[in-house]
This record gives structure tokens, C-alpha cells and sequence, in this order.
């Protein structure tokens, strides 16, 4: 049992390394970072634009009923 799981873990470790070299894989999961970094980006940015967003068109709303 013991020599069954090291056989296996060492092919899976084999496995893994291979993958890890090819350049398709490789630059896929660059992509799928880029994605990831670029979304996390655009969803900050979003959230802050409506936050000031809402404070000045309650700013404004403000000033114009106040007048």
C-alpha cells in the first residue's frame, strides 16, 4: 500500500512538472491572472466612481432643492 501511494505520487509529481513546462499552459494561466488582476482593477474603481459619485449628486441635489 505504502509503495502504491509513493508510485503514485510521484508519477502525479511528474505530471505536475511536465505541465508546468509547457508554454501553452504557462501562458494561459498568465492570461487568466491578467484577467483576474484587471477585473479587481475595474471593480475598485467602479465602487469608488459611484461612492463619490452619490455624494455629489446629494451634494447637488441638496443645493438646487435648498434653492
Amino acid at each position: 500500500m505504502l509503495l502504491s501511494l509513493y508510485t503514485g505520487v510521484q508519477v502525479w509529481f511528474q505530471d505536475f512538472r511536465t505541465r508546468a513546462r509547457e508554454e501553452k499552459g504557462a501562458t494561459a494561466v498568465e492570461y487568466a491572472l491578467m484577467v483576474a488582476l484587471i477585473a479587481a482593477v475595474i471593480i475598485v474603481a467602479v465602487r469608488l466612481i459611484g461612492t463619490n459619485s452619490t455624494e455629489k449628486f446629494n451634494e447637488v441635489g441638496d443645493a438646487v432643492g435648498g434653492a
